[in-house]
Parts: C-alpha cells; structure tokens; sequence
C-alpha cells in the first residue's frame, strides 16, 4: 500500500507540474457541451430531453483525450522499465496510475458536471443520479482505458487504435447510465441500472489492472 500510494503520488504530481491534461480534459468537456445549445437551439423542452445523453457522451470522449499518455510518458523515459523491475506486483503499480489518472482527469469531470447541467436544463430530478452514474462509471472507463493504453503501447498512431479499442467498451457505461438519469428524471426506480454500473465498477477492478499488466510486459518484450 506505501508503494501504491507514492506512484499515485508521484503520478499527480506530474500531472499537476505539466497542467495540460487535467486542462485539456475539462476544456474540451466545458467548451463541447457549451457548442452544443447553439447548435440545437434554446429551446428548454429540448435541451433537458438531451442533457443526460450529451453530458456524459462529452464526459466519455473528454476522459479519452489523455489515455494514450497514461503510460507512454514512463515508457518513454524509462521509468516504466524500472516500475516492472521493482518487488511491487505490475497489476498494483498500474492500479496505482489509473488512480492517478481518474484523480487528475474524473473528478475534474465530475466537479464541472453539476454545472453544465444547470446549462442544460437538466431536470432537478436527475441531478444526483448524473454525480451519482459519473462517480461509478468514470472509474470503468480509467480501467478499462489503461488496458487500451497498454495494447498500444509503442505503436504508431496509437490514439486512433486506442479510441477504436475502448469506444465499443464504453457503450454499456453510457447506456446504463442515461437510463438511470432517465428514469430518476420519470420518477422511475434506477436501482437495477446503478446494481449493472456497480457490477462493472466490481468486474473491472480486479481484471483491467491483470490485463493492461499483461499487455505492458508483451510491450516491453
């Protein structure tokens, strides 16, 4: 645990120190969502139908814009050579940056939400269950985006593969989780979509940090 929380650590100090990700993401989130009145009008009826969808399809596009720098960055310079080297399992220290990842790129995501609903009209009913579905599925999409990172580690054009990887994983995220918006929104119970959310928060702790660990050491063969 002491050497999970140093990379964590050390990863959101570099993220702090460089700036642009973290700013990059929640830029394209803000500026996205804001275009997005303009190009389909004022009106209210409207815009509070669509908020949940454009809200997190722009959270799932902006939460990829810095994947393919999870751990080319240490790949580059060789730091990941000397993670792999190191008595601490491979699964924890990619465990340990995909926390710092959706620390410095998630939660700003989650921070800017509540007020770019308010730009959408959502409807007030929705509001918790939105900061609710991005609290659990934002992680998903950091776990199951770093083993898309990790497969296209080194390669060339590697963002174009990585967004053709991780978009088809990324469906159910969106799918479950404007049903729940929706149906929170019609008074409806939104149990069982935030039970299949968990499920896959659950499901992807233990595998995706397995699997991106698997596809580094092919990488660094």
């Amino acid at each position: 645990m002491n050497r999970f929380a140093e990379i964590v650590r050390r990863d959101i100090r570099l993220a702090l120190r460089q700036g642009s990700d973290s700013i990059m993401v929640v830029t394209f989130f803000v500026l996205t969502v804001v275009l997005f009145p303009f190009g389909i009008g004022p009106e209210a009826n409207i815009l509070e139908r669509v908020a949940p969808g454009v809200l997190l399809v722009t959270a799932l596009l902006a939460s990829m814009l810095s994947l393919d720098r999870l751990f080319q960055a240490d790949y580059e310079d060789g730091s990941l050579e000397l993670l792999v080297l190191t008595p601490t399992p491979l699964e924890v220290v990619v465990a340990a940056k995909v926390t710092a990842h959706w620390l410095t790129t998630g939660l700003p995501l989650l921070a800017a939400a509540p007020v770019l609903a308010v730009l959408l009209n959502l409807n007030s009913d929705g509001f918790s269950t939105l900061m609710l579905t991005m609290l659990i599925g934002t992680p998903v999409l950091s776990l199951i985006g770093a083993i898309g990172a990790a497969l296209v580690l080194g390669a060339r054009r590697g963002g174009v593969l990585l967004s053709l990887l991780i978009l088809p994983l990324y469906v159910p995220v969106l799918i479950f989780s404007v049903g729940a918006i929706d149906a929170a929104i019609q008074g409806l119970p939104t149990k069982a979509y935030l039970l299949i959310l968990g499920g896959m928060l659950v499901a992807t702790l233990p595998l995706a940090p397995w699997a991106a660990s698997a596809a580094l050491r092919q990488a660094l063969e």
